[in-house]
């Protein structure tokens, strides 16, 4: 449901009633493209019908431009995304298989579907053909495994697997599919079967939005290689607003004070390496290193309501590429340690000046680090338990969502 999920646009609990919808609409537009003939569906392999060839077609350059243009601007991760490995041997078995059942029996699964639900007995035969070869597939599955695991290429892009960037396969891809529309037009025009097909039916006028999808491929080769925003995303001038605000730094103090006292006000994100994180980390900090810090994964981790969220680093660099990127993406609450690990370690266990002080506020200060430094190093630290998550950084944290067809 991206990118409405992940970027807090709907609830999660809502996954299953949109995909519902969804699905019904899907079913819909496939009954009334005509998907329910096997006439029809089968006129695509004599040459009289090319139905199914365009609504494939415009599907995928639908979807192809729309995945393209939603991962760029950061409304979609494709990290998330399950991609169906490859197995050529089984894929070519299984696209020959997929052949012949489609001209044979005039439906494909999805079809099938269609127009078994509104009663079609040949797709009824056709979808109870569908679950006796599932079932012999599945008993015989060790004697098929040798096939179906063979010549394994992992998870491939087609335009990875054509040496081509994805923005040029998408404008290839456009092109391809507005040239056999037009070619199959002309094929159309001139079977008198197809006319007998479609005499009560409209012609469709398909220039503009040709002409639009062909641009909107044409800007995806123009555009800058990297390139992601959020929804959610500020202007840059509110950003420099909240870069100079001097509050977004906690001093150590309030950090040991929080840790010491046990607030649970705060989140401790450290942005190190998960090898430094593991050498050292402030009790009850979860690792998440830089550049993972916008992961779906790690939203409901490190960006919790009503409470700060605080990046530190050794020093201040890595922290501020995490606040920075945090806060342009719209995130909330988010804060630095002041000077980082290394500051926290100069102010609480640095010595202190034993020099005459009558302010009380800096008195007070000087004798919160005093006792700060004993809970640290004089064991009081140890005594309390102290349950602390192992790096998040794992790319395992969290499983694609498989789905397709």
């Amino acid at each position: 449901m991206g990118p409405l999920i992940p970027q807090n646009i709907i609830s999660g609990d809502l996954n299953f009633f949109f995909a519902f919808l969804i699905g019904v609409a899907f079913g819909y537009i496939l009954e009334q493209a005509g998907f329910s003939s096997s006439r029809k569906l089968a006129g695509v392999f004599y040459g009289y019908d090319f139905v199914v060839l365009k609504v494939f077609f415009t599907a995928g350059i639908t979807a192809a431009t729309g995945v393209f243009f939603f991962s760029y601007l950061g409304w979609l991760d494709m990290d998330m995304v399950y991609v169906n490995p490859l197995y050529v041997n089984s894929a070519i078995v299984g696209g020959v298989i997929m052949g012949f059942g489609f001209i044979m029996g005039g439906f494909c699964p999805g079809t099938g579907i269609v127009g078994a639900v509104i009663g079609k007995i040949d797709a009824i035969f056709f979808v109870i053909g569908i679950f006796i070869g599932v079932f012999i597939f599945g008993y015989f599955f060790n004697s098929f495994e040798p096939v179906y695991h063979a010549n394994y290429k992992g998870s491939m892009f087609v335009h990875d697997a054509l040496g081509m960037s994805q923005p040029w396969f998408l404008f290839v891809l456009v092109i391809v599919a507005i040239a056999a529309f037009i070619i199959t037009q002309k094929i159309q025009d001139k079977s008198t079967r197809f006319k007998e097909l479609i005499s009560n039916t409209q012609s469709l006028k398909a220039t503009w939005p040709a002409a639009f999808i062909i641009i909107l491929a044409f800007i995806a080769i123009l555009l800058p290689k990297e390139r992601v925003s959020y929804l959610s995303e500020i202007s840059s001038v509110k950003l420099t607003e909240e870069i100079r605000n001097p509050k977004r730094k906690l001093p150590p103090e309030r950090i040991a004070y929080s840790i010491i006292h046990n607030l649970n006000d705060i989140v401790l994100v450290d942005v190190r390496s998960p090898q430094e994180y593991s050498d050292f980390h402030f009790p009850g900090a979860i690792n998440v290193p830089v550049n993972q810090i916008l992961k779906p994964e790690f939203k409901d981790i490190a960006f919790v309501e009503n409470k700060k969220t605080v990046f530190y680093s050794n020093g201040g660099q890595l922290s501020e590429i995490a606040w920075l990127a945090s806060a342009r993406a719209g995130k909330k609450n988010i804060y630095i340690l002041a000077g980082g690990l290394n500051n926290f370690i100069k102010v609480i266990f640095g010595d202190v000046p034993k020099s005459e002080v009558k302010d009380i506020m800096e008195l007070s200060d000087r004798k919160f680090i005093e006792s700060a430094k004993r809970f640290f190093i004089e064991g009081e630290l140890s005594k309390r338990q102290i349950i602390s998550s192992k790096p998040l950084s794992s790319p395992e944290t969290t499983k694609k969502a498989k789905g397709g067809c």
